[in-house]
């Protein structure tokens, strides 16, 4: 069985991202466009394998799969010689079963720890994306006039909120295009280029469209949902709920944004 880890020169305990970083190095130094010191077919040859290394230790559910049969075929090989893995003995037997618990278990416990990880960082995308489009539906429903009705120490406190949001949404979502999105660019310079990411899922500017697109349309959908119920909203508070929108609008959705992540990360903590 071919022990993908040497093939890659990373330990069996390696995170992704090292695995990542070794799928890289050993890319731009093997791949078939750049390599000058083998033939084209062994270039090619190599590259595949490392390709395919990669392909299994990136993903937790193929890596743990991969890493018992790899157990396995170890102590499959080592049970050839008189060892404690062919002793018949009651200690050698109770050894043996510990061992493969303790390294079934590490291989369970980094699936998880890595799943975390990435179910985390997915959140702090979705939320301040979804808080954000949620925002901007209900501003367009009830058209508050908070700023209209502040006075001069409450606008300040507004707009610092609004300004505190605006670079934490800023943040949160540059965060999620990094890891996320990749340029448009051909696949071999992704590879080569040490910046460029090769495991990304969509372009940079499908996740512009839809962030532009889910704007709008939660906007006028809000619109739509407060012309319909105008009688009901504004009518009754016309000082607090206007009839028709206004530029002091955009303040209130970044500070939601805030507040739900905030409220969010809180929330993470205490989840264990």
């Amino acid at each position: 069985m071919v022990n993908y880890y040497q093939l890659l020169k990373v330990s069996p305990k390696a995170t992704n991202a090292e695995i990542k970083s070794a799928y890289r190095r050993l890319a731009r130094k093997i791949h078939p466009d750049v390599n000058t010191t083998h033939a084209p077919e062994n270039a090619s040859g190599e590259f595949a394998k490392i390709a395919k290394a990669y392909e299994v230790l990136s993903n937790p559910q193929t890596r743990v799969a991969y890493d018992r049969g790899l157990l396995n075929a170890q102590y499959k090989n080592s049970a050839s010689g008189d060892s404690v893995f062919t002793s018949e003995n009651a200690h050698a037997r109770r050894w043996r079963q510990m061992a493969y618990e303790r390294r079934y278990n590490e291989i369970i416990d980094r699936m998880i720890a890595d799943e975390r990880r990435e179910t985390m960082a997915l959140q702090r995308v979705i939320f301040p994306t979804v808080a954000l489009f949620l925002s901007t539906c209900f501003v367009g429903i009830f058209k508050p006039m908070f700023w209209t009705n502040l006075q001069f120490v409450g606008k300040i406190i507004l707009l610092a909120l609004f300004v505190v949001g605006i670079v934490h949404l800023v943040a949160r979502l540059r965060k999620g295009f990094e890891r996320y999105t990749y340029r448009d660019e051909n696949l071999h310079d992704s590879i080569l280029e040490e910046s460029a990411p090769v495991t990304k899922p969509y372009t940079r500017f499908a996740a512009a469209c839809f962030l532009i697109v889910g704007i709008a349309a939660s906007l006028g959908v809000g619109l739509l949902i407060g012309n319909v119920l105008e009688m009901a909203i504004s009518s009754p508070m016309p000082r607090i709920f206007a009839s028709s929108l206004r530029p002091e609008f955009v303040f209130y959705p970044p500070i939601a944004v805030l507040f739900v992540d905030l409220m969010h990360s809180f929330a993470s903590k205490f989840d264990l």
